[in-house]
Order: C-alpha cells, then structure tokens, then sequence
C-alpha cells in the first residue's frame, strides 16, 4: 500500500455552496510551495459576501515537499481547472482570485476563459526568470540538486507564520517557468476581462517589477492597489482586511450582484 503524507493543519480544500442559487462565484488559488491556509480568509470573505467558492489544494501542496517534487505546472493548471468548473456548474459569473503563483494561475484561466468576470492577481509571479537564472537551476539539478532554499513565509507581520514547505523543487520551479509562466506573457495584451492587481513594493519572493510588467501590458480593464504595509505573501500580513474588503468590492461590481 502506498502511503501519502498527511495534510498540515489549516492546508485543507474548501468548498461552500451559497445560500442563493443565482449567486456568483469565486475560485481562490495559493501560491508555489505554500497551501489554501495562506488563503482561507479570502475565501471566507467571498462566502461571506454571498459568493459560492472553491479553493482547491494544488497537487503536491499542503502535505509534504516530497508530494510536490514530481509535479509540474499542468498538474497545477489542471486542478485550477477542475476547480473552475466545480463553481462554474454553480454560478454563472464567476471571479477568480490568486496569489503567487495562483496568480499565475489565474492570469491563465482568464486567458482561456474569457467568459470570466474578473481576475484578481495578488503578488502574482508575470514573467520566467532571466534565461541566466534558468540555466543556472538547471546546471544545479543536472549536478544533483532537487531542492532549493525556501520561498515561504515572506510576512512582515512577527506574530503570523506561513505554513509552506521548508524547500522548493527545483524541476517543479523550471517547470512554473519554462510551462507557466513563459507561455502565459503573450496572453497579456490580448486580454479582456477586468484585472484588480494588488502588490506589495516590499516583495522578497516574487520581485515587484513583476506587477510592473503586468499593469504596463494588461490589455483589459484595470484597477490597482498597493500594499504598503505587507511582504509577499500579503493575504496573511497586515493588509489582509484591505485585500478582502476591495477583492469583495471588485468581484460584486464585475459580477454585477
């Protein structure tokens, strides 16, 4: 019998039907390494709201760093699309929320879902690292190395911790590049669907000049917030209640409910 390592506390999915069925729906996606903990607020907030919501756990996430080592970005993509489809059997508009790398996620899904109401791109990683960058993992994998240093827990917050891996893969992190995120840049111009992009100057994960990127290149409608107050992984530091309040907000204007 194959044994699977258990889920860290608070790593669970969550999924909640709402009271009406004509109401409109989010999905909420975390980030690299990290778990639907680090968005479980958001996703409260939106069921709150009146909203239906799926937050699935990404494959690989939320039990041990050996889970995610095998997986790759269509394994990622295909479990936000499971989930997409799981709340748009609900509601008819739909918003989708991510941060991160579910940022990426979701800039992916409202490129292949224009039908989507709105995006919201929290920290969201936008481009590949340099091509130097990528060479470089890729020489340190060739020679032996699997696992990098640790991503998580980027909060300014003292008395809030991030429950991600202790590690990140580094064929999974290529892969987010080379499959992901590369692809994903040529789908910004051509963009229609409305895109609330909250960021963080003060990012020691993902570098702000990503969301630079996107708002200079986002070819739909736009909004934007700056997180002054918070590091990357902001829906858990200081500006979370700012994040909930204007997700709500937006997601309520765009699904007009």
């Amino acid at each position: 019998m194959v044994m699977t390592a258990s889920l860290i506390p608070g790593a669970d999915p969550w999924s909640h039907v709402a009271d009406s069925a004509s109401a409109p729906g989010a999905l909420i996606i975390h980030g690299f390494t990290g778990n639907p903990g680090s968005m479980r607020g958001l996703a409260e907030a939106f069921a709150t709201a009146g909203f239906h919501v799926e937050m699935p756990r990404l494959p690989g996430h939320g039990t041990s760093l050996d889970d995610m080592i095998p997986t790759r970005w269509a394994d990622w993509l295909g479990e936000a699309e499971a989930a997409y489809q799981r709340v748009a059997q609900r509601a008819e508009r739909v918003v989708v929320a991510g941060l991160s790398m579910g940022g990426a996620l979701t800039l992916r899904l409202g490129a292949d879902h224009p039908e989507i109401c709105g995006l919201i791109a929290i920290n969201p990683a936008t481009q590949p690292l340099a091509p130097e960058v990528v060479a470089l993992i890729q020489t340190m994998i060739d020679d032996g190395t699997e696992v990098l240093p640790p991503i998580g827990n980027d909060i300014a917050d003292p008395d809030v911790h991030e429950s991600a891996y202790d590690g990140m893969p580094a064929r999974a992190l290529l892969s987010m590049m080379t499959d992901g995120l590369g692809p994903l840049i040529d789908t910004y111009a051509p963009a229609t669907v409305a895109l609330l992009l909250m960021n963080s100057p003060q990012d020691h994960t993902v570098e702000p000049a990503q969301a630079e990127f996107l708002a200079a290149n986002w070819g739909g409608p736009f909004e934007r917030i700056t997180l002054e107050r918070s590091y990357h992984v902001a829906t858990q530091d200081y500006d979370k209640d700012l994040i909930f309040e204007a997700s709500v907000a937006f997601a309520v204007r765009v699904t007009g409910s």
